[in-house]
């Protein structure tokens, strides 16, 4: 159960109500930290933005690298609603997700692609405590994905960092998008 309450559509203004419609249309429930962050409006409208800010401009890399490398962050740091919304995400791409219960051997597993062991490969490094990414690792990510994927990648990693450490910080848990009720959304 989380630390604070989510703000209950009977009490959300018109902004909010909105909001709340778009997220359930889009994802089948309206995700719990964004209801959470709700209580502070202005940063609820600037993590929104933001969001979808980094969802437009997130376009060079392949999309399997991104959602793994996005996906190992939240596996890493031990955030249940992370996994839980990004497999979700992954399965609307159209990704197969049951080579995510393979993640652990990554290294090995023919289940991934050369990029994709590179990429979380990276993610351990950026998430571990403290960073432990070498030159040699941007080297060749930049030798892989150009100059605007190693940006990409390092921003949607630290993004995931910083969502899986306050999704812990307020006690979130995962919330069913990959399976019961709540994950209303169809197959592509």
């Amino acid at each position: 159960m989380p630390r604070i309450t989510a703000v209950p559509a009977t009490e959300a203004g018109p902004f909010l109500k909105l909001f709340y419609r778009v997220a359930r249309k889009r994802f089948g429930a309206v995700p719990e930290p964004m209801a959470i962050v709700a209580h502070h409006g202005k940063l609820l409208r600037a993590s929104v933005i933001h969001e979808l800010l980094v969802e437009k401009a997130a376009a060079t890399l392949p999309v399997s690298v991104r959602e793994l490398a996005v996906y190992r962050t939240a596996t890493q740091l031990g955030c249940s609603w992370c996994v839980d919304f990004g497999t979700m995400l992954q399965r609307l791409d159209g990704l197969d997700i049951e080579r995510l219960k393979k993640i652990d051997d990554y290294a090995t597993s023919p289940a991934y692609t050369e990029q994709e062991r590179l990429a979380i490969a990276y993610a351990d490094a950026m998430t571990a405590t403290p960073t432990s990414v070498t030159d040699e690792q941007t080297a060749e990510l930049e030798q892989e994905f150009g100059r605007k994927g190693l940006l990409e990648l390092t921003y949607l990693i630290a993004l995931e960092n910083q969502r899986g450490r306050m999704n812990s910080a307020l006690g979130i848990t995962d919330q069913g998008f990959t399976s019961g009720d709540a994950c209303r959304v169809p197959m592509p």
